[in-house]
């Protein structure tokens, strides 16, 4: 009842802003829409000026994204309106506006590629850059030599304000509760690593929406990620094939290949991939009870080996010009054999005790798929836009574990074998229909709905080797049930005054939850509805200068992973075990940012405050059998106040420099039996980039990666940073490339924390990966690059 007045109430106070806002009468108004003439696709962002009999211009506007234009409140009289866009021949025509015809649809325009601007467009196109929107910061992708032979996770680590740890887990601002979306859309292509399979040159851009309005979900409190794949533009067939060799073994084989026509554009891209990673793991623990205190140090090494295959396979069907519909299939699947070794040597004050040595070994095999559906309709009315949108994902998942373990000393002693195994399944199903409706040529009007369901099984089993049977363990034997209902509705209205741009929103979501398991251990329903407000303002002061200031209401709701009590038995001495009573934070964010850019420097600082409710914190205590047990709880809050700095220097055509700069700092509060979180601290972070244009075809690209030493209520992890390196070599007329890089060069990427607690201190190490180095080739054919990334920005399901 709530939702439904909220968007009564939204929709009459639009409508009356509609009427407001329409033009007058005794004005004139210009609409249309721009076309590529070769491939008959919408050009958009291209600039539009009118200018009376004198030459003075009259009105300005740029097309939007499917390429339509409208300019009203124009006077009447006699006018010229042009048409410019890099790469395109100019287009003039006159138009004249009078009381009796003062609307003008002046159609399809047909855009003539001008060929002797090719080879400059393509230049200009290879340098990132760096674009404050209303609502996002915009991070065109550029041919650097680390991105080229890399995947979009090490992408993700070039772009300021983004990082991902070597588990792939992805962060903004050094927080992990972050949303990662692709062309909008949540996808497959962020689920079970699949990220490390796409090429991070088939990356258009990357959105950084710090403060999403509230167009965007409520979840992920740190923000969204949103990554704008390239998009087929050159008639007939075009793709390409890379093909990676490196130390330690990574060998992959991706082909893509595209095929357009003026009724329907194919995408396609497959994967091969069959990797390994070398983990090194170490710990140091004291225990320290009464007057006597016993030691443990364990050595972990960990040998894994993946093999996946990545199938995406689409089509955008254009029924006209005005209406089109895409459909694709994604699957990705992995078997993973990982074998680890563990030796436990348990001293006293002067010697060894006894020493233990666990071998297991594990297969796993995934199975992700996703269908989706859109479709997408424009009007008549320039800028008027009307989605749908359908998507249905479908994975499951067999993990087994074989685990032995044999007492060394003082007594040789072999104990009983350990077996476990883990299935899971999902469903989930996602409906969603969004329209942009123009109120003039300043003013926009935004409405949508959505309706998510989610459903996913767990059953989790662990037993050890009787005489001549198997007995469970500890009870760990159950199945759980899953649930997850979200409706959402959402309108916002933009406008701009001058120099002076607003976006105003409003987003209502209602969740319901279910979990239930064969135990009855850990039943729980939740429902709730609430309210998510946005504001997102900006001023332009001159061009290449702007002032943005932004707030938005978050939900973060805890990820699977985080509820499933189940935990693995691989290290007897430490484990994991989701917590089902874990209840979603909220967060209040502001941000203030600015953009100055003089040419060949790009200078943007930001300042964020965020207020969170409810916070999930990291939290370790030793059971009663003295096993240290890592889990997640909500604490009462935190607030957190940073400082962001981005340069980007280009001050010859050669050389090319970044820094990026993340200062902040936080306090919590709250409880959790007897563990007080109370605590303030700090930490940063620090990015250094330089790429180098050589001679004969050769380029350098070197990146230095800082990030300071950081602490909690119960534990501090020491400064982390490493290198990465990437030469390029181009070939066969610019046709096909060789690259050779190297990540975590110097094999310092490791992570040091020291937790303690009332009785004990536990000093962990962590290096899941070594140094890496790779040799790539990639050959394109048929490819117009420069054609590829300008025409991308008008894809359809961008």
């Amino acid at each position: 009842m709530k939702l439904r007045l909220f968007l009564f109430l939204a929709f009459l106070c639009f409508n009356a802003n509609a009427q407001q806002l329409s033009p007058e009468k005794n004005k004139g108004v210009v609409s249309g829409r721009l076309t590529d003439h070769q491939h008959k696709l919408p050009t958009s962002y291209v600039t539009i000026s009118i200018k009376d009999q004198a030459d003075k211009p009259v009105a300005k506007a740029i097309s939007n994204e499917q390429g339509a234009f409208k300019i009203d409140e124009l006077p009447f009289g006699n006018f010229r309106i042009e048409f410019r866009f890099m790469g395109y021949q100019p287009l003039i025509k006159s138009i004249s506006i009078t009381a009796a015809e003062n609307k003008i649809d002046l159609g399809i325009l047909s855009l003539e590629e001008d060929k002797n601007l090719l080879n400059e467009v393509n230049i200009n196109s290879e340098k990132s850059a760096l674009s404050l929107k209303l609502d996002k910061k915009v991070f065109e992708v550029g041919r650097d030599v680390l991105l080229q032979s890399g995947s979009v996770t090490e992408l993700l680590n070039s772009v300021p304000s983004v990082s991902v740890n070597p588990s792939g887990a992805v962060s903004l601002r050094g927080n992990s509760n972050v949303l990662v979306l692709i062309n909008g859309r949540r996808s497959g292509l962020t689920q079970s690593n699949a990220l490390e399979q796409i090429p991070a040159d088939h990356i258009e851009k990357i959105e950084v929406i710090s403060n999403p309005s509230s167009r965007y979900d409520a979840a992920g409190s740190a923000g969204i990620i949103n990554i704008i794949l390239k998009k087929n533009k050159n008639a007939g067939f075009n793709g390409q094939a890379r093909l990676v060799t490196g130390l330690p073994n990574d060998s992959r084989i991706t082909p893509s290949l595209n095929y357009k026509s003026d009724k329907i554009n194919l995408f396609s891209t497959f994967g091969l991939r069959n990797t390994d990673y070398k983990g090194v793991y170490s710990s140091r623990q004291t225990i320290k009870e009464q007057s006597a205190s016993t030691h443990l140090n364990r050595q972990q090494d960990e040998d894994r080996h993946d093999d996946g295959k990545l199938f995406y396979l689409g089509a955008d069907y254009f029924i006209n010009a005005r209406n089109t519909i895409t459909a694709a299939f994604f699957k990705n699947a992995t078997k993973d054999h990982d074998k680890t070794s563990l030796d436990y040597d348990y001293r006293n004050a002067l010697s060894s005790d006894s020493t233990i040595q666990r071998k297991g070994e594990s297969k796993e095999s995934r199975n992700y798929n996703q269908l989706e559906f859109n479709y997408t309709r424009t009007f008549k009315e320039a800028g008027k836009k009307l989605t749908l949108d359908m998507q249905y994902d479908f994975w499951n998942s067999d993990k087994k574990w074989a685990l032995s373990t044999s007492k060394l000393s003082p007594v040789m002693e072999t104990r009983p074998k350990i077996r476990t195994g883990s299935i899971g399944s999902s469903k989930d199903f996602l409906i969603q229909t969004d329209l942009l409706q123009p109120l003039n040529n300043k003013s926009n009007l935004e409405l949508g709905l959505k309706l998510e369901n989610r459903l996913v099984t767990t059953n989790f089993k662990a037993e050890e080797e009787l005489i001549d049977s198997w007995s469970v363990i500890d009870d760990i034997d159950n199945k759980m049930d899953y649930n997850e209902l979200i409706g959402s509705a959402y309108t916002q209205f933009s406008s701009k005054i001058n120099k002076f741009s607003y976006l105003l929103g409003l987003r209502a979501e209602a969740t319901k939850i279910t979990i239930k398991d064969l135990g009855n251990l850990f039943n729980n329903n939740k429902e709730y509805l609430r309210l998510f407000p946005t504001f997102h303002t900006s001023y332009q002061f001159k061009e290449g200068s702007a002032l943005q200031f932004s707030y938005s209401k978050r939900i973060n709701r805890p990820s699977l992973g985080l509820l499933y009590p189940f935990n693995e038995l691989t290290d007897f001495n430490a484990q994991f075990i989701g917590n089902p009573n874990l209840n979603p934070s909220y967060s209040d964010v502001f941000e203030l940012g600015f953009l100055r850019n003089w040419g060949t420097l790009t200078f943007n600082p930001s300042l964020y405050y965020q207020y969170v409710k409810d916070p999930l914190q990291d939290y370790t205590y030793r059971n009663s059998k003295g096993v240290f047990i890592s889990s997640v709880v909500n604490i009462d809050q935190e607030v957190r106040r940073g400082i962001e700095v981005s340069l980007l220097y280009n001050p010859l055509k050669m050389l090319s420099l970044n820094l990026e700069l993340n200062l902040y700092q936080f306090e919590q509060k709250g409880k959790s039996g007897t563990q007080d979180f109370n605590f303030s601290g700090g930490a940063s972070t620090t990015r250094l980039g330089a790429q180098v244009k050589l001679p004969a075809q050769l380029s350098f690209q070197g990146r230095y990666n800082f990030t300071g030493a950081q602490s909690n209520a119960q534990s501090r992890t020491r400064a982390i940073h490493f290198i990465d390196l990437g030469l390029t070599k181009n070939l066969l007329e610019n046709k096909a490339s060789l690259i050779l890089d190297a990540t975590n060069l110097l094999n310092t990427r490791k992570t040091n924390t020291v937790t303690s607690g009332q009785d004990y201190v536990l000093n962990q190490l962590s290096n899941p990966n070594a140094a890496r180095y790779r040799l790539s080739f990639v050959y394109r054919f048929n490819a117009k690059e420069n054609q590829s990334v300008r025409q991308a920005k008008t894809g359809n399901r961008n």
